[in-house]
Protein backbone atom coordinates (compact mmCIF):
# COMPACT_ATOMS: atom_id res chain seq x y z
CA UNK A 1 0.00 0.00 0.00
CA UNK A 2 1.35 3.45 -0.88
CA UNK A 3 1.82 6.25 1.63
CA UNK A 4 -1.15 8.58 2.14
CA UNK A 5 -0.67 11.85 0.27
CA UNK A 6 -2.17 15.14 1.53
CA UNK A 7 -4.29 17.01 0.79
CA UNK A 8 -7.09 14.45 0.66
CA UNK A 9 -10.34 15.68 -0.86
CA UNK A 10 -13.76 14.95 0.58
CA UNK A 11 -17.36 15.83 -0.17
CA UNK A 12 -20.92 15.27 0.91
CA UNK A 13 -23.10 12.83 -1.02
CA UNK A 14 -24.47 15.46 -3.43
CA UNK A 15 -21.16 17.31 -3.86
CA UNK A 16 -22.40 20.74 -2.72
CA UNK A 17 -19.94 20.69 0.20
CA UNK A 18 -16.31 19.84 -0.55
CA UNK A 19 -13.16 20.05 1.52
CA UNK A 20 -9.45 19.33 1.64
CA UNK A 21 -7.79 17.64 4.60
CA UNK A 22 -4.26 19.10 4.62
CA UNK A 23 -2.61 16.91 7.28
CA UNK A 24 -2.99 13.58 9.04
CA UNK A 25 -5.55 13.38 11.86
CA UNK A 26 -4.31 13.65 15.45
CA UNK A 27 -6.30 10.48 16.19
CA UNK A 28 -9.27 8.54 14.88
CA UNK A 29 -12.00 7.60 17.35
CA UNK A 30 -14.83 5.10 17.05
CA UNK A 31 -17.60 6.28 19.38
CA UNK A 32 -20.18 3.76 20.52
CA UNK A 33 -22.53 6.12 22.39
CA UNK A 34 -26.25 5.93 21.57
CA UNK A 35 -26.16 9.42 19.97
CA UNK A 36 -23.40 8.33 17.57
CA UNK A 37 -25.30 5.14 16.79
CA UNK A 38 -28.27 7.31 15.78
CA UNK A 39 -26.03 9.64 13.76
CA UNK A 40 -24.31 6.86 11.84
CA UNK A 41 -27.30 4.48 11.72
CA UNK A 42 -24.70 1.86 12.61
CA UNK A 43 -22.96 0.38 15.65
CA UNK A 44 -20.62 3.37 16.04
CA UNK A 45 -19.52 6.61 14.43
CA UNK A 46 -15.97 7.31 13.28
CA UNK A 47 -14.41 10.71 13.93
CA UNK A 48 -11.03 12.02 12.80
CA UNK A 49 -9.72 14.64 15.21
CA UNK A 50 -7.98 17.42 13.22
CA UNK A 51 -6.86 20.97 13.84
CA UNK A 52 -9.23 23.48 12.21
CA UNK A 53 -6.25 24.99 10.38
CA UNK A 54 -5.67 21.62 8.67
CA UNK A 55 -9.00 21.48 6.81
CA UNK A 56 -10.49 23.85 4.22
CA UNK A 57 -14.25 23.72 3.55
CA UNK A 58 -16.16 24.95 0.48
CA UNK A 59 -19.92 25.30 0.10
CA UNK A 60 -22.84 26.17 2.33
CA UNK A 61 -23.36 24.18 5.51
CA UNK A 62 -26.02 24.32 8.20
CA UNK A 63 -25.45 23.78 11.92
CA UNK A 64 -27.32 21.69 14.48
CA UNK A 65 -26.42 21.84 18.20
CA UNK A 66 -26.93 19.38 21.02
CA UNK A 67 -25.84 19.39 24.65
CA UNK A 68 -23.48 16.56 25.55
CA UNK A 69 -23.59 14.70 28.89
CA UNK A 70 -20.66 16.90 29.99
CA UNK A 71 -22.71 20.06 29.41
CA UNK A 72 -20.62 21.05 26.40
CA UNK A 73 -22.42 22.20 23.27
CA UNK A 74 -21.61 19.85 20.39
CA UNK A 75 -22.27 21.51 17.03
CA UNK A 76 -22.79 19.41 13.92
CA UNK A 77 -22.15 20.87 10.46
CA UNK A 78 -23.98 19.28 7.55
CA UNK A 79 -24.96 19.81 3.91
CA UNK A 80 -28.43 21.41 3.77
CA UNK A 81 -29.13 19.71 0.43
CA UNK A 82 -28.34 16.03 1.10
CA UNK A 83 -28.09 16.14 4.91
CA UNK A 84 -24.66 14.47 4.98
CA UNK A 85 -22.83 15.26 8.25
CA UNK A 86 -19.40 16.76 7.56
CA UNK A 87 -17.96 17.55 11.00
CA UNK A 88 -18.62 18.36 14.65
CA UNK A 89 -16.97 20.76 17.04
CA UNK A 90 -17.26 21.85 20.64
CA UNK A 91 -18.34 25.53 20.73
CA UNK A 92 -15.83 26.13 23.54
CA UNK A 93 -12.96 24.72 21.39
CA UNK A 94 -13.58 25.57 17.71
CA UNK A 95 -9.89 25.07 16.93
CA UNK A 96 -10.43 21.28 17.01
CA UNK A 97 -12.60 19.71 14.29
CA UNK A 98 -14.24 16.30 14.68
CA UNK A 99 -14.28 15.36 11.00
CA UNK A 100 -16.62 12.61 9.76
CA UNK A 101 -14.00 10.99 7.48
CA UNK A 102 -16.05 8.38 5.59
CA UNK A 103 -16.66 10.99 2.88
CA UNK A 104 -12.93 11.38 2.09
CA UNK A 105 -11.71 10.21 -1.33
CA UNK A 106 -8.89 8.24 0.35
CA UNK A 107 -10.39 6.46 3.36
CA UNK A 108 -7.18 4.75 4.51
CA UNK A 109 -7.00 7.34 7.31
CA UNK A 110 -10.10 5.71 8.83
CA UNK A 111 -8.29 3.42 11.22
CA UNK A 112 -9.62 3.90 14.78
CA UNK A 113 -6.91 4.17 17.42
CA UNK A 114 -9.43 4.70 20.24
CA UNK A 115 -12.90 3.31 21.02
CA UNK A 116 -15.01 5.49 23.35
CA UNK A 117 -18.29 4.93 25.13
CA UNK A 118 -17.81 1.17 25.01
CA UNK A 119 -20.29 1.00 27.91
CA UNK A 120 -23.00 1.55 25.23
CA UNK A 121 -21.39 -0.64 22.54
CA UNK A 122 -23.46 -3.16 20.61
CA UNK A 123 -22.85 -6.61 22.14
CA UNK A 124 -22.07 -8.23 18.79
CA UNK A 125 -19.21 -5.85 17.92
CA UNK A 126 -15.72 -6.98 18.96
CA UNK A 127 -13.07 -4.28 19.42
CA UNK A 128 -9.74 -5.35 17.94
CA UNK A 129 -7.08 -6.40 20.44
CA UNK A 130 -4.62 -3.72 21.46
CA UNK A 131 -6.84 -0.72 20.66
CA UNK A 132 -7.44 1.76 23.53
CA UNK A 133 -10.92 1.61 25.05
CA UNK A 134 -12.82 3.99 27.31
CA UNK A 135 -16.08 3.20 29.11
CA UNK A 136 -17.28 6.76 28.49
CA UNK A 137 -15.70 9.91 27.04
CA UNK A 138 -11.89 9.99 27.21
CA UNK A 139 -10.35 13.04 28.86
Amino acid sequence: MSEIQYPIHGSCQCGNVTYELLAAPKKVVACHCKQCQKLSTSAFSITAMVDAKDVVFHGEMKRWDRTADSGNINAGMFCPNCGNRIYHFNLAHPELIKLKPANLDDTRVIHPTVHSWVSEKQDWFQIPAGVKQFEKQPE
